[in-house]
C-alpha cells in the first residue's frame, strides 16, 4: 500500500470516532494579508486537538494480545488527551504520563477521558523525562507504547486532517501552514499533500525557543536540542522523530520559526477578535502570517488551529508576553536619591502622559544615599519609546533598561 493507501484506511478507521471539524474563513487573517485565510479548527476535535486522530489509528490496529497487554504514552498533554478517549473506546487499559509543566486543564481532561481504564502519572520537568518513564514501564509490563508523533500509524492517522480539508475547501489550497512540535502531523499531512496535490506550498512553523526539526533537517537527521523553552507546551520537544523526519524533509516542506510573543499576540487577538480559545501551540500556524510565512493576495491559505487546551491562568503570562513583543511594556531599574520629591521629578520630566507604571518595587534604605527601585512601564504606542528612552537618559537619574533575554529580565517574566 503506498501512503495514501494507508491514510484512506486511517480515515476510515477514524468515521464515527473522529470529528469532523469545520474549516473556516477568517476574516481577520484575510484582511491582514490579502489572501483568503481559513483556519481547520482542530481545536474543536474530540479531546480539543488533532491527537487523538494517530492514537486512535494506532491503538485500533492492536492484536488481542496487545491489547490485553494495555497501552502506554507519554504526552505535553493533548495526546495523552487522544490516547486516553482512544482507550476508553476500544477498552484498552492505558497509562498516560506527562511532565510537570502539563497544564492543570490538559491533566483534568485526559482524567476525564479516559475515566476508569487510564491511569495518569506525572513525571519530571519535561516530554523527554516522561517519554524516560513511558519506556520504562513498557518494559516492565510489555504494554504497547503509543508515540505522540515517532510511529507511521500515528503520523498516517493525523494525515487525515488533509483528506478533510481537501473535501471541505473542494479544491487544493495555494498554501498549508502546520504547527510543528516532534513532527507527526507535518509529516502525515505534509506527504500526503505532496503525493496528492504537489503544487501546494506546505509550510511547516516551530516555535523558537523549540525549533527541533529546523535543527534536524541542518543535520540531516534528529538531533536532540540542548536547551528548549517550555511555553509552547504542546509543541517544546528536544527531538524530532525517527519516523517523521524523512517524510518531512522528502515533502519539501518550508520550515520557519515564530517567536513567543507573536504566539502570545495571535492567541489574544483570536480570543478578542474571533472568539477562539487557543493554545499557544495552537496558534503558531497563523501567528506565523505576522512574523516569518509570507503569503500573495488573493491566494488560498489554510492554517492548522491544532489544539484549544488553554488554562486559563496562563492568560496574565500571555499578556504580558504580548505587551513586551509589542514593544508597549518595559522594565527599568531607577536609582533614586534617597530625599523628598524625588519620585514626583521622575513622574514630572520622565515619563509622557500616555505613560503608564505598572509596577514599581522599592525598599528605602536609610544609610544610603541612593535607592534602586525597579519600574515596569507600559507606552501608548511602540513608537513612544524613544522619546521615553531620550528622556531617562538626559536625566540625572541612573536608569538602566532590564532588556528581555537579560538575567534580570528572566526573574519577571
Amino acid at each position: 500500500m503506498s501512503f495514501a493507501d494507508d491514510v484512506s484506511a486511517a480515515a476510515r478507521r477514524l468515521s464515527g470516532v473522529a470529528l469532523t471539524t469545520p474549516l473556516q474563513r477568517n476574516d481577520r487573517l484575510s484582511a491582514a494579508t490579502g489572501a483568503e485565510v481559513w483556519l481547520k479548527r482542530e481545536d474543536l476535535q474530540v479531546g480539543r486537538s488533532y491527537k487523538l486522530r494517530g492514537a486512535y489509528n494506532l491503538l485500533s490496529q492492536l492484536d488481542e494480545a496487545e491489547r490485553e497487554a494495555g497501552a502506554v504514552c507519554a504526552s505535553a498533554g493533548n495526546h495523552g488527551q487522544g490516547v486516553a478517549y482512544a482507550c476508553r473506546r476500544l477498552g484498552v487499559r492505558g497509562r498516560v504520563y506527562v511532565p510537570s509543566t502539563t497544564p492543570r486543564q490538559k491533566r483534568h481532561r485526559i482524567a476525564a477521558l479516559g475515566g476508569d481504564v487510564v491511569e495518569l502519572v506525572v513525571e519530571g520537568d519535561t516530554y523527554d523525562d516522561a517519554a524516560t518513564a513511558a519506556l520504562e514501564h513498557a518494559a516492565a509490563t510489555g504494554a504497547t507504547v503509543v508515540p505522540a508523533f515517532d510511529d507511521v500509524r500515528t503520523i498516517t492517522g493525523q494525515g487525515t486532517v488533509g483528506l478533510e480539508i481537501i473535501s471541505q475547501l473542494g479544491r487544493a489550497p495555494d498554501v498549508v501552514v502546520v504547527p510543528v512540535g516532534g513532527g507527526g502531523l507535518l509529516a502525515g499531512l505534509g506527504t500526503w499533500l505532496a503525493t496528492e496535490f504537489p503544487t501546494t506550498r506546505i509550510v511547516g512553523v516551530e516555535p523558537a525557543g523549540a525549533a527541533s526539526m529546523i535543527a534536524a533537517l541542518a543535520a540531516d537527521g534528529p538531533v536532540k536540542l540542548p536547551e528548549v523553552d517550555t511555553f509552547v507546551d504542546g509543541a517544546a520537544v528536544r527531538r524530532v522523530g525517527d519516523a517523521g523526519f524523512p517524510l518531512v524533509r522528502d515533502s519539501g516542506a518550508e520550515l520557519v520559526t515564530v517567536s513567543e510573543g507573536q504566539i502570545c499576540t495571535e492567541m489574544l487577538d483570536l480570543y478578542q477578535v474571533d472568539g477562539i480559545i487557543a493554545e499557544p501551540a495552537g496558534a503558531m500556524a497563523s501567528a506565523s502570517l505576522a512574523e516569518s510565512v509570507v503569503v500573495e493576495p488573493g491566494q488560498t491559505v489554510v492554517c492548522l488551529l491544532s489544539g484549544g487546551n488553554n488554562d486559563v491562568s496562563r492568560y496574565a503570562e500571555v499578556v504580558e508576553r504580548s505587551l513586551v513583543h509589542r514593544g508597549l511594556k518595559h522594565y527599568f531599574l531607577v536609582e533614586f536619591p534617597q530625599e523628598p520629591g524625588a519620585l514626583r521629578r521622575f513622574l514630572d520630566e520622565v515619563l509622557g502622559p500616555d505613560d503608564d507604571i505598572v509596577l514599581f518595587e522599592y525598599v528605602k534604605r536609610d544609610n544610603r544615599e541612593t535607592g534602586a527601585a525597579l519600574c515596569g512601564v507600559e507606552i501608548g504606542r511602540r513608537e513612544d519609546y524613544d522619546p521615553l528612552w531620550s528622556r531617562m537618559k538626559a536625566s540625572p537619574l541612573k536608569i538602566q533598561h532590564v532588556a528581555p533575554g537579560t538575567t534580570a529580565y528572566r526573574f519577571l517574566i
